[in-house]
């Protein structure tokens, strides 16, 4: 019988806990966050901020019912929240991207400074694995809580009565998010197990979705029954997530066996890999 292994919460926690600091409270991070923070103030004013004019507009409505409804995007047009409807299409794609980006640096840093072996004195090699990759998804889950309540208050100063579904409707959204979140940062997790900087994560994750994507579809062409290779990526149920089209059992359990299969193949290559 193999020995569990040895898991010191307390390790975990501070190990997560630095990705925090690092994103909130260092000069490199918060630049990120300016840039993020300018985008989203654009997001807010135009889309969100007149979601209410567009949603409602007959071209809209005509084009989501009668285009877009092949992935029942119609359907957000019975959102009374009309804002959060907007922010829902827009989110449910954007952040994956940004998650990305965000999460390219789990371990490489660390491995090309040297220091990565210096932790590993005094954390096991899955507190720290482990410890990253949820100190990643806590910076996201911030970042996606912060845009919620912006969007929120938005939604207030507009209609101040639709405030107690609003919060509803943010609160299942961050949670549906969040775990949509997971698979993209255990994928960055994996790739940083044997990529060398940074910058290359991100080139293998782009050459994962795209030149992974174009042998799936040949293969998938030559043989229909291997339609199940979409599963390899994460973000597979985003399409019919993005229009309420989904069950709620499917829409969670896709990313997070997913994730759990990610981090299960990153724990085994950074158990054996040099640091």
């Amino acid at each position: 019988m193999a020995t569990p292994l040895p898991i010191n919460v307390g390790r975990l926690t501070q190990i997560a806990g630095f990705e925090l600091v690092r994103m909130f409270l260092t000069k490199r991070g918060l630049i990120a966050l300016a840039a993020f923070a300018l985008v989203w103030l654009i997001i807010l004013r135009y889309p969100i901020g007149q979601a209410v004019g567009i949603v409602s507009a007959p071209d809209f409505e005509q084009i989501a019912r009668d285009i877009s409804g092949s992935i029942g995007l119609s359907k957000l047009l019975d959102w009374p929240e009309a804002e959060f409807a907007m922010y829902w299409l827009i989110a449910l794609y954007s952040f994956p991207v940004f998650g990305l980006f965000i999460c390219s640096d789990q371990t490489v840093g660390d491995r090309e400074r040297g220091t990565l072996r210096f932790l590993s004195l005094r954390s096991t090699r899955f507190e720290i694995l482990f410890g990253r990759f949820l100190g990643q998804l806590a910076v996201l889950a911030c970042l996606v809580g912060i845009t919620l309540v912006a969007t929120l208050a938005v939604l207030g100063f507009r209609d101040p009565s639709l405030l107690a579904g609003g919060f509803a409707r943010a609160l299942s959204i961050f949670l549906i998010l969040v775990i949509t979140l997971c698979p993209f940062v255990a994928l960055m997790t994996l790739i940083n197990t044997f990529a060398r900087s940074s910058r290359l994560s991100i080139v293998l994750a782009i050459l994962y979705f795209a030149a992974g994507g174009i042998v799936v579809g040949i293969l998938q062409w030559q043989i229909p029954a291997l339609g199940l290779l979409d599963y390899l990526f994460p973000g597979v149920q985003i399409e019919l997530l993005a229009g309420q089209n989904l069950p709620l059992l499917s829409a969670v359990a896709i990313p997070l066996v997913q994730t759990a299969v990610l981090l299960s193949v990153a724990q085994r290559i950074f158990a054996r890999s040099s640091l």
